[in-house]
Order: structure tokens, then sequence, then C-alpha cells
């Protein structure tokens, strides 16, 4: 049976203004993303991104809206990483500045994408952006990772 790895990410938008809340995180992967993690055996996939949000954020959200969905195969193991992303304007709380994975702070969306982002968030990007999207597929084996596919 091949393997499959379920994980989940949120863009968090700010109500005011076209910032976003991202992460700049210090553990693998490096790198500024939008909060998310694995989805724990039992737990549902909203669930989940809501669990991740508040853990890495100190924020609470509801009301996710479904984007899309990212996914890889390995060619030689046939393993799969499914990324399932959602976004947000409704929120509450205060950002903890205390998490362990790396400083979570706004910016600006248009700003994103010349910012040190984390291994494989730029290919995750078109389905929270483009409204025509709702996956992206892409493949890897041992030598290579292959270009991301979008529909």
């Amino acid at each position: 049976m091949a393997k499959v790895e379920l994980t989940n990410m949120v863009m968090v938008m700010d109500r005011e203004s076209n910032r976003v809340l991202v992460q700049e995180r210090t553990k693998s992967p490096e790198g500024i993303t939008f909060p998310g993690g694995k989805v724990e055996p039992g737990e549902s996939i909203v669930d989940s991104a809501v669990r991740e949000v508040k853990e890495e954020t100190g924020l609470n959200v509801k009301n996710l809206k479904y984007c899309g969905i990212i996914h890889w195969c390995n060619t030689d193991t046939d393993e799969r990483y499914l990324a399932f992303l959602y976004k947000t304007n409704d929120y509450s709380g205060v950002i903890s500045q205390n998490i362990r994975e790396g400083k979570v702070f706004w910016m600006e969306l248009d700003k994103l994408e010349s910012m040190d982002l984390s291994e494989n968030f730029q290919e995750c990007l078109p389905v929270f952006l483009v409204e025509n999207y709702s996956e992206g597929f892409g493949q890897w084996d041992k030598s290579q990772q292959g270009p991301m596919e979008y529909n």
C-alpha cells in the first residue's frame, strides 16, 4: 500500500488591508509560508487546519474557504503528499510571539513572492490566488522534481 501524507495550509487575510499572515519557519522546510501542518489520525482536514493555525500563530480561525489541493506523487514509490489549501479573513485573538516553528507576522500579499519562501510554497500560491485553479499536481523521483501542472 502506498504511503499518503495529508496536510493543510491556510491563508489568513487581514480584514482591512491587503496583508496576509505568514510564518518565517526556522525548522524544515525553512522560509516564509502560510501556517499549516499534518492531519492527525481521526481528525478532519478542516479541524486540523484550524488547530494548526492556532498552534502556529495563536489565532482562532473559522469559516475557512476551500481553495483547492496541491499533491505530489513519487513515481518510484507511489508515495503521495496532499496539501489541502484554505483561506479566511474570519479570525480572532492575538498573534503569539512564542512559536517554536518561527516568527509570525503580517505582510503585503504582493510582496510575498519576493521573499525567501519555504520549499514548494511557491507552487501552492497559484491555487490560493488564481480563481480558476483548484488543483496543482506534480511528480518526483529520486533524481528530480517535475513541473507543477494546474487545473
